[in-house]
């Protein structure tokens, strides 16, 4: 076993090897107290004194005894060291495919460290968010949105009144340390061939036992699935109860159900029914804690709109002394957001929340491959600034997957949070912005 990554920094084991060292230090001086006391009450002569000058190397001089005493003593404390922590950790590596129980330890510790960041949204760019800022912190809270209605959370909305769990689902496979082993379990679909069951992935299934055996009570479901998947950080549902999203149009015309809005352009206006949807307490205590609230990235009306409706939690980010952040999309969207440019996107948040909602905005500079066709994906224009009397900062990073350039790269992405969260010192305090009527 290589005792060199156990004594690089972070890991906090230097320290108390030096304290052990130190009491092994002091003991060996109480040891020559005694010798030298001993040699001084005690005449040795004949035979035994040559037998004792010979043990105690006095045929040497001082300086060379030491050196050798010095040298042995390091040599014998380094092997009993090495010796105990391989009893120590034996049992932890018997499995060749498991991560060394040192990385494991030097990462519980250093993230432990981290900043504590919240992250608001939902679909696939909170989870591509979350794989990049696990690497950086484990003081992670992911607050999802439930207004999902299609596929299989609908199908589960419809039978047992659970509110969307796709979103939830992915941020926990995200966060996940066994990923993707866990991944491949959680995310695994039926096929159509299986009756009830067919479309349904084994995590919303979890979700949904973890619900009934909890009373219907979904808050503690989803914190009882972190537990048991040991997820780091916390995914958090922005709400306990079901919601429906509704959009109207610039027509005049209403569309009802996320999946369905997904599809839609024009939109004007987008909110949630009921209109007394509880927020979830986890989620405001989040929020108030946090170093760092993150918004986006992900479809802006259908996955980071609908938590930022529910009034509480609007509240709570505009009152939290954190930096905000909004990551907007590197590309629009075919139907909700096609045609739309980057000041677009601020506008629109900002309409449905308020001015001043969040403090930086972090924009795609990479250049993106035109669209093969019309009406395609395409890249989000920068122009900038928005509307708004209060512009948040604007910051250009090239975050774009370079195998899939339409989305965000999670190391790239995380990087640039990060960087831009340590350059504006995120646990400053400032006045809370003035809210919405």
């Amino acid at each position: 076993m290589n005792l060199r990554p156990w004594l690089r920094p972070g890991i906090g084991v230097k320290r108390w090897v030096l304290v052990a060292f130190l009491g092994l230090v002091l003991l060996a001086l109480a040891g020559a107290l005694g010798l030298r006391q001993f040699y001084r009450d005690i005449e040795v002569g004949g035979p035994l004194q040559s037998v004792v000058s010979v043990i105690s190397l006095q045929f040497l001089s001082y300086g060379v005894r030491g050196a050798i005493l010095l040298a042995l003593g390091a040599c014998v404390f380094l092997y009993g060291a090495w010796r105990l922590l391989k009893v120590l950790v034996g049992p932890f590596l018997a499995d060749e495919r498991a991560q060394p129980l040192v990385e494991v330890i030097y990462q519980k510790r250093f993230l432990s460290r981290g900043p504590r960041i919240v992250a608001i949204g939902g679909g696939t760019g909170l989870s591509t968010l979350l794989r990049g800022l696990k690497e950086h912190t484990a003081n992670i809270t992911a607050i999802v949105s439930v207004a999902d209605d299609g596929g299989s959370s609908g199908r589960l909305r419809e039978q047992i009144g659970l509110p969307a769990v796709g979103d939830i689902r992915n941020c926990l496979v995200a966060l996940a340390d066994a990923e993707p082993l866990m991944g491949d379990l959680l995310q695994y679909r039926f096929h159509a061939s299986d009756g009830t069951l067919a479309g349904h992935p084994i995590g919303n299934l979890l979700l949904a036992a973890m619900y009934e055996i909890d009373g219907g009570d979904f808050e503690e479901s989803v914190r009882r699935m972190n537990r048991v998947l040991a997820v780091r950080g916390h995914v958090v549902p922005v709400s306990p109860t079901p919601a429906v999203l509704h959009a109207r149009l610039y027509d005049g015309s209403e569309v009802d159900g996320q999946s369905v809005i997904a599809k839609t352009r024009w939109i004007q206006r987008v909110w949630l029914s009921p209109d007394d949807i509880a927020p979830s307490a986890d989620a405001l205590r989040a929020i108030a804690d946090a170093d760092v609230i993150v918004i986006g990235p992900g479809s802006l009306f259908t996955s980071i709109l609908p938590g930022l409706l529910i009034p509480e939690i609007r509240d709570a980010i505009l009152a939290s002394p954190a930096l905000r952040i909004y990551v907007c999309n590197v590309a629009t969207q075919q139907g909700e957001t096609a045609g739309f440019d980057l000041a677009d996107h601020v506008e629109a948040l900002e309409r449905h929340t308020a001015p001043g909602i969040v403090d930086v905005v972090l924009a795609n500079g990479e250049a993106l491959p035109p669209p093969a066709t019309k009406g395609e994906v395409e890249a989000v224009r920068l122009r900038w600034p928005p509307a708004s009397h209060q512009e948040p900062r604007l910051v250009i990073e090239d975050v774009v997957d370079p195998t899939n350039p339409h989305h965000h790269d999670p190391v790239r992405l995380a990087a640039a949070v990060m960087k831009v969260s340590e350059g504006a010192g995120a646990a400053r305090r400032r006045s809370p912005v003035a809210r919405t009527a």
